[in-house]
């Protein structure tokens, strides 16, 4: 049988959890800040918004924003929910990235036509950050995932960002080792960098078409570096 190391993120989960579970923090009370549960735990602000989206989509918390993170309920519901992907295999993960593809692409598109001077101004200074963090692995993991983040953001739709947030984090160590990779190839991270600058160019341009195709390529691009083979992709290469 199979096992690994249990991560920060699930052992602050599970602990708060627990404490939800016991009553410590009851129905209707807030949790205490991103900032007192990173001191709390001693882990990063990252984990913390790792966790607390968890505990989201188990219907433990609602998040507000500018309010935080409030108890709703001391059981999990039962609903739609992905393995985390040290879980996964393969086949698994690459059917989560053709899931994400669909997804993503479409938020892109979308966003290219909903999105405001604040969104775009968010985009860039995101890809600004980025930019000058394209060798720092963990920063640029964050800021990777907050760019995508972002576009969801952009639609105005707040059920594309949940779901697009909750697909990130369940997929943060893909992401993760996706980054390490492209580390170790000369220029690659700044032509993953380029891919973003092609999403954020056809939403600022307004360009649903565009903003669609460069999120395709983009996420096919990911996959691939992760030496993940896409059914719909590999269907399409073997046509005629």
């Amino acid at each position: 049988m199979r096992t690994r190391a249990v991560t920060l993120t699930e052992q602050v989960t599970r602990q708060l959890r627990t404490d939800i579970e016991n009553g410590i923090y009851p129905i209707g009370s807030r949790l205490p800040t991103g900032r007192q549960l990173a001191d709390q735990y001693g882990v990063s602000a990252a984990v913390i918004r790792e966790v607390t989206e968890h505990l989201r989509s188990q219907g433990l918390v609602e998040t507000r924003q500018g309010v935080g993170c409030t108890v709703r309920s001391r059981t999990g519901s039962a609903g739609f929910q992905l393995p985390r992907e040290p879980d996964l295999g393969r086949t698994e993960l690459a059917d989560l990235y053709d899931l994400r593809i669909d997804l993503e692409s479409a938020a892109a598109a979308l966003a290219a036509v909903r999105r405001t001077a604040e969104d775009l101004d968010n985009l860039s200074l995101l890809l600004q950050r980025l930019k000058i963090q394209l060798y720092d692995a963990q920063q640029a993991v964050d800021l990777d995932a907050a760019f995508h983040i972002g576009i969801a953001t952009a639609t105005h739709n707040p059920y594309y960002r949940q779901l697009l947030q909750y697909m990130n984090l369940q997929l943060h160590q893909a992401v993760a080792a996706a980054r390490a990779n492209t580390l170790q190839q000369a220029r690659l991270p700044e032509a993953v960098h380029t891919e973003h600058e092609a999403i954020f160019e056809a939403v600022r341009d307004g360009n649903a078409a565009a903003a669609r195709e460069a999120t395709t390529h983009h996420l096919q691009c990911a996959a691939q570096r992760l030496g993940l083979t896409l059914r719909a992709r590999a269907a399409a290469d073997s046509l005629p």
